[in-house]
């Protein structure tokens, strides 16, 4: 099987950029636990024209983050493995699998409780995190287990932000949310005349931005709606769609990510961690991540394949299956984001946060070790 170009560059990119996230969130644990503390967790607090500098990352860098995974989703609908239903049935089931388990075990925890609203925190996958450890595995990987993880995690990014925008929005301030979906609307009209200059479109992005962040509905999604009023034409390496996945490949693995777990794993570890972590909103993300996702992810496809919607691609086993299932759990990057949309109390946040870190680590360990006995 060969692999696109910009696919390897993608994986490539993710690759390392899951490797340096491993490493900003050890270094943020470590300075927020050290005599630096203090100085450490409040440089993340300064505000900057009214917001602080994590809302800043949160709310703007990550709408940057958003539109790269717009660009991926809209590159697997046109020419991926999400161009024909055959090839994309069997990772959209997974997909849906590793989103609904996982949020049915949580609310199992956490229904009716003040927690609930964290349902969404254990549905995500982050690529970059899991693309990371599939790499370690080096050319062991078969090309089809690589792509089905992508596929895989694409999908569920699409979920994630289907879910923050339905779930995660409280108040719509309808004028701004008219003239942002406006403004993005007239995107769509220059890319129906084939307008290829990419300055009007991030010009456009940037007032969109805006409006969408005074509208109550989540910047991000802003980002999102972006990649899919750039013009894709034929796909190749002369497309502006192309241009612009492959610049923002490296500043979104390599500065915005590794930021935004710097700002968003600056906790303080401190009383007994081992209570917090036994409480039901803990249970519902520790056990949603790492039974929910791999059992989710198993089921669905199987059931997919019993039933004759999808098949399982000729060079995979449901022993891998099971095993990707785990790098699935690793929800990191989403499943922070969500929980700083779900909750306002700063010590739920941070035992979210610790639980999300813990089932994360374990879920990698899991896959890695699962994949490379599978693979042997």
């Amino acid at each position: 099987m060969t692999l696109s170009k910009l696919f390897n560059e993608f994986f490539y990119s993710e690759k390392a950029g899951g490797l340096i996230l491993i490493f900003a969130t050890a270094l943020s644990l470590i300075l927020a636990n050290t005599g630096s503390s203090v100085a450490y967790i409040s440089l993340w607090q300064h505000n900057i024209a009214g917001h602080s500098i994590t809302h800043w990352i949160n709310d703007g860098l990550m709408a940057i983050f958003f539109l790269l995974i717009g660009l991926e989703l809209e590159r697997e609908i046109y020419h991926g493995e999400l161009s024909s239903i055959k090839n994309a049935a069997f990772p959209a089931i997974g997909a849906l699998g590793g989103m609904v388990l996982p949020a049915l075990i949580f609310l199992l925890f956490n229904y009716g409780k003040p927690a609930q609203a964290g349902a969404g925190i254990p549905m995500a996958t982050d690529i970059a995190f899991a693309v990371g450890i599939l790499s370690l595995l080096g050319n062991r990987v078969p090309p089809s287990l690589k792509i089905f993880l992508m596929a895989l995690a694409v999908i569920d990014d699409l979920g994630a932000i289907i879910v923050i925008a339905i779930f995660y929005t409280k108040t719509i301030l309808w004028t701004n949310l008219l003239v942002s979906l406006g403004i993005w609307l007239s995107l769509l009209a220059l890319n129906r005349l084939k307008i290829r200059n990419l300055i009007p479109y991030l010009a456009g992005g940037a007032a969109m931005w805006y409006f969408m962040l005074h509208s109550g509905v989540h910047a991000t999604i802003s980002g999102v709606l972006l990649a899919f009023a750039i013009p894709f034409g034929n796909g190749n390496e002369k497309s502006t769609s192309y241009i612009l996945q492959h610049n923002l490949h490296k500043p979104v693995a390599f500065i915005i990510l590794p930021l935004f777990a710097l700002a968003n794993t600056s906790i303080m570890l401190q009383g007994n961690i081992s209570d917090s972590l036994t409480n039901a909103n803990s249970a519902g993300i520790i056990t949603g991540l790492l039974l929910g996702k791999p059992l989710g992810i198993f089921l669905f496809t199987l059931a997919g394949t019993l039933f004759g919607i999808c098949s399982l691609p000729e060079e995979l086993s449901w022993k891998q299956i099971v095993s990707v299932g785990f790098l699935g759990g690793i929800g990191f990057t989403m499943s922070i984001f969500i929980t700083m949309l779900a909750f306002t109390d700063e010590a739920l946040i941070d035992i979210s946060k610790i639980s999300i870190l813990i089932a994360s680590i374990i879920a990698a360990l899991s896959g890695y070790i699962l994949l490379s006995k599978s693979l042997r």
